[in-house]
């Protein structure tokens, strides 16, 4: 009887450990499950969906023309006294003082001149003053003949200059030939550039973007967008902050933005940036942009 009762004191000492160890895992467990729900959910940039404009695009180069110029050749014998040129004249201003009688501007603009150097009275006895109204910009520009269809009296137009970095002159067409050129194949069309500061200079290269086919739809920053395969998706978020994947028919790509065409409404919030930090069904804290 006493071997008996050793034996089963210790299955029951035994059980009760197992027991014991079951029941510390289960309060350990549910101490850190506990302990990790209270983290707090993700913070992430969303965005509500809105309408903007896209355009599809024509991208060309073109030169810089002055809205009006005038040359003056002066014999250097002709000059009386000093010769001094200022930068900048106003209509009627004397440029310059000439024996045969004083040079005046015909309208305001900026000054130039070639043939000036140190030895001005000594080598060739002619040199060249100009004068250009800058404060608007005209540049003639070809388009190709497939895009004719579609320009039209003031398109807007944006235009860079690789002296002012990406800053961007605006502008608009503002004329269009009648015809195609039978040799070219292409329309020539003229850029008018208000350049009311000065900044852009007759003769300068202008890359320009002329813009067409202009329309309001909704928008999504290219970095809410997921790609897979030929579809697209973006997260969207729900009342309860939490994200669901959404497919999306996309358009257009301007500046950044996606033209949304179908899958989403005006005023739906979606994940914005970060896609690589949530995932479908999860809860988000939304940071607006």
């Amino acid at each position: 009887m006493k071997r008996s009762t050793k034996i089963i004191s210790f299955i029951t000492i035994f059980f009760l450990i197992i027991v014991l160890v079951i029941i510390a895992r289960t309060m350990i467990g549910n101490h850190f499950k506990k302990k990790f729900s209270k983290i707090p959910p993700p913070g992430i940039n969303v965005i509500n969906i809105k309408n903007e404009e896209f355009s599809e695009r024509l991208e060309t180069f073109g030169t810089a023309i002055s809205n009006k110029n005038k040359t003056f050749k002066i014999r250097k014998d002709d000059v009386v006294g000093e010769l001094e040129l200022k930068n900048k004249v106003q209509k009627g201003d004397l440029i310059l003082s000439l024996k045969s009688g004083n040079v005046n501007a015909p309208f305001s603009g900026v000054l130039g001149y070639t043939g000036l150097t140190e030895d001005i009275f000594i080598s060739d006895n002619i040199f060249i003053i100009t004068l250009d109204d800058n404060s608007i910009i005209f540049s003639d520009i070809k388009i190709p003949e497939s895009y004719a269809p579609f320009i039209k009296k003031g398109l807007p137009v944006e235009a860079k200059v690789s002296s002012y970095g990406n800053k961007v002159f605006k502008g608009e067409v503002d004329f269009i030939s009648s015809r195609i050129n039978a040799d070219t194949r292409s329309l020539l069309s003229r850029i008018r550039i208000n350049n009311k500061d000065q900044e852009l200079l007759s003769g300068s290269l202008l890359e320009m973007t002329v813009k067409f086919n202009l329309r309001k739809s909704l928008s999504a920053p290219d970095t809410s967008i997921m790609m897979e395969g030929e579809k697209s998706y973006v997260y969207k978020v729900s009342n309860e902050n939490i994200v669901n994947k959404t497919e999306v028919k996309i358009g257009l790509r301007n500046d950044g933005k996606v033209e949304i065409l179908k899958g989403l409404i005006e005023g739906d919030l979606i994940v914005a940036e970060g896609l690589k930090k949530v995932s479908p069904q999860i809860k988000i804290k939304p940071i607006k942009q």
